[in-house]
């Protein structure tokens, strides 16, 4: 009936967003999380954000930035940071609430915040670069803090399909993002190779003063 269907709808596109949201784009490396988060009052929650990236992640270049923004017009607050190791700042509407759970070696650099308040409702902004990748990624989780449990749904059928639908949506990001780290070092390859022909035709223009005369 139609009123089952907005239900199972609704849960398959849960189930895909973070998915889809992987889809790799032409510019450097991209940053995944799912748009949106509920939490209960009360209760500790993962804020999850993960990256690709054709680069090993070394910790001297690395760089990670978790911003608060607590509506659209308002200045983003900087509370956790990674620059050589983890660095929490302490916002007073934070203070030790919040714990580095990610990895960066594993692409992850998600966090967990405990005792979530109705304060803590806002948009979350995850920002990472990993050089030799140019391109800052960037991705948004925005946070609802919920004062009671929602009602449970029976997903099933939706987590069958959404599974089937989503291992065959990861196979062709994968094969995407192969394709793209294999044709962004090629692309280095020759302009490296490129710049070097040009700095060897200056050389080759300047000639030996004593070649003209003999």
């Amino acid at each position: 009936s139609p009123a089952a269907c907005t239900p199972f709808l609704t849960h398959l596109c849960l189930l895909l967003v973070p998915v889809l949201m992987a889809a790799p784009t032409a510019l450097g490396m991209e940053v995944m999380a799912p748009t949106t988060i509920n939490a209960l009052n009360g209760t500790s929650v993962k804020l999850s954000c993960t990256f690709n990236s054709c680069y090993k992640v070394e910790n001297k270049q690395f760089s990670l930035n978790w911003t608060y923004q607590e509506c659209s017009n308002c200045s983003e607050e900087l509370f956790l940071q990674f620059r050589m190791k983890i660095m929490n700042k302490q916002l007073d509407r934070f203070g030790n609430r919040v714990e580095f759970t990610g990895n960066p070696t594993k692409y992850d650099v998600s966090f967990t915040l405990k005792n979530v308040q109705l304060e803590d409702e806002g948009t979350y902004n995850c920002y990472v670069l990993n050089p030799p990748d140019r391109h800052r990624g960037h991705a948004s989780i925005s946070l609802k803090v919920l004062t009671q449990e929602p009602p449970k749904h029976d997903s099933t059928v939706a987590v069958i399909v959404g599974a089937s639908v989503g291992g065959f949506l990861a196979v062709v990001i994968l094969v995407l993002m192969v394709v793209k780290c294999v044709r962004r070092k090629k692309q280095q390859r020759l302009n490296t190779d490129d710049q070097k022909t040009e700095e060897e035709g200056k050389t080759d223009g300047e000639g030996n003063p004593d070649e003209g005369t003999k």
